[in-house]
This record gives C-alpha cells, structure tokens and sequence, in this order.
C-alpha cells in the first residue's frame, strides 16, 4: 500500500510539474501563409503577417512548409537584400520543406526563397520581432559571448572540392585541434554548390543530406563552431560525397584563460627609503 501511495504521490507531482510548465510556456507558433504555406503569392505573407494584429515575440517559432524540390528558406540580414531577393549571403538556408524556425532575436527579421522568380513574384516575408517585457530575458546569443577563436580554411589550399580521397578530410581534421569560438571557412565553386551541416554519424556515414541542421550555398561559408562534440559536413552533391567531400570535426570545449598572478608594480625602494630616513629624522631632531 505505501509502495502504491508513493507512485501515485510521485505521478501526481509529475503532472503537476507538467502543468506549471505549459502555463509558464507563452511562445507562439505560426504556420506561415496559414493554409497557403510557403509560395508564391503575391504580398500575401504581408497579408498574413499584418491580420489577426499578430505580435512576433522572441522565443516564438515560424514554421514553413513547402515544396523542398523548388524551394527553401533563406534567412538574409537587411531590407536590401530582401526588397531585391539577394541570397548571396544568407544567415542560413533552410530546405527540409518544414522548416521550424527560433525567433531569437528581437528586431526585423528577413525571410525569402532562393527561387529568384517565386521571390520576385511575392515569396518573401518580413517580420518584426519584439521581446515581450513581461517574460525573462533570454540569455544572450553565443555569438555575443563566445571568445574570437582560431580560424581554419577546410581542406587548406585545395578548400571544398571534390578530389577523389576518400580519406583527405578526415586526414586534415585529424591534425587540427578544433575549440568552442573556433571558426571554419568552406570556399568552392564550379561543380561543387553547398555545405550541409548534419546531425549524427549515420546521415555522415550514409551521405544522408535529407534532414541537415543547417545548408550554406554562398560559396565562401563561415561556420562558427559554438558546442563541444561531433560536428559533421557534407554535398549533397550526388556522388561526390560518397567519393570523400564530407568532413567531421571534435570540438573540444572553450580553453580555460590562464590566468597569471597579479604582481604588484615596481616601485623604487630606494626612494621610499630615503623618504621614510628622513621622517624619522625628522621626528627625533629637537624643536624650538
């Protein structure tokens, strides 16, 4: 009977935990374009974005789903290069065709389709992110706390190509020690077009780009290493891949500063001397 009062006791503390969870829990998620999704649609998404007199708050998700085959998701960082659907330098490149994204910051946030002709045509979308007063302040971005670290160009002179060694890259990280803050430059061209960044060592293994952490397509990708572990990279280039362009990395995490004893400045001694004798002369002379 006691053992039976216990679970209960313990179920009943679980639900309860759960409960206050959900209710503290305000993030909002948004399909974008409602039952439209993620095309081309002439100024709908500023439609959708300005009915219902939605509040983008910070820790609220987008989600976007759509065709991957034709399209993706592109983050760019200013109005520039959303009013002229530039993608040649993205902030990050979604293409899983269901796309969940962390609005993380707050501020205008820029949203187009790589497809030039559907983001001419209306596929962008432009939010404005606020943090709500009411809730915590979200702890600040790594980006903004991670120290300046190394900085390593993939694959040295060759960059990220396709050299037909199955074991280049993996040769080339073996030799490196890579750290939290560290920083990685994919540079290519020609035949090769995208790095992905992948979750786990059979998707690595297997040259599984279906469901990748991130994808960069700019041509000159800087990766910024911000966690300890296994990180991974492939193409999703057919073929090249499995003949060896992919790349995994151990980063270790952020070195410790050294720190050095605080020795106290050089003073001149014989000064303080002199100083010192003579107020003790001072002080035994007699006075009139």
């Amino acid at each position: 009977m006691a053992t039976r009062t216990r679970i209960f006791s313990f179920v009943l503390m679980m639900m309860m935990s759960f409960t206050v969870l959900l209710s503290s829990c305000s993030a909002k998620v948004y399909k974008v374009g409602d039952s439209e999704g993620w095309t081309a649609k002439d100024d709908v998404y500023y439609a959708w974005a300005e009915s219902d007199h939605k509040e983008f708050h910070v820790g609220d998700f987008l989600v976007f789903e759509y065709n991957p085959s034709i399209n993706d998701v592109t983050h760019v960082s200013g109005s520039l290069e959303y009013e002229f659907c530039d993608y040649s330098s993205p902030k990050t490149v979604y293409n899983t065709g269901h796309d969940v994204v962390t609005l993380t910051e707050p501020g205008f946030h820029y949203f187009i389709t790589s497809n030039q002709t559907q983001c001419v045509l209306g596929q962008k979308l432009e939010v404005l992110v606020i943090h709500d007063p009411s809730s915590p302040v979200p702890p600040p971005t790594l980006s903004k706390i991670l120290p300046v670290g190394n900085t390593y160009k993939v694959g040295d002179s060759k960059g990220w190509t396709n050299i037909y060694d199955s074991d280049f890259y993996n040769k080339w990280s073996e030799e490196k020690q890579f750290h939290v803050g560290d920083s990685l430059i994919f540079e290519y061209a020609n035949e090769v077009n995208d790095v992905y960044e992948i979750s786990g060592d059979l998707e690595f293994i297997t040259c599984d780009p279906t469901s990748p952490v991130a994808v960069h397509k700019t041509g000159h990708d800087l990766v910024r290493l911000t966690e300890p572990g296994v990180h991974y990279f492939i193409t999703s280039q057919s073929g090249y891949c499995e003949a060896g362009l992919k790349l995994r990395v151990m980063v270790k995490p952020e070195p410790k500063a050294v720190t050095y004893p605080n020795f106290p400045k050089k003073v001149d001694l014989s000064a303080m001397e002199r100083l010192n004798n003579w107020l003790k002369n001072f002080k035994h002379q007699p006075h009139h």
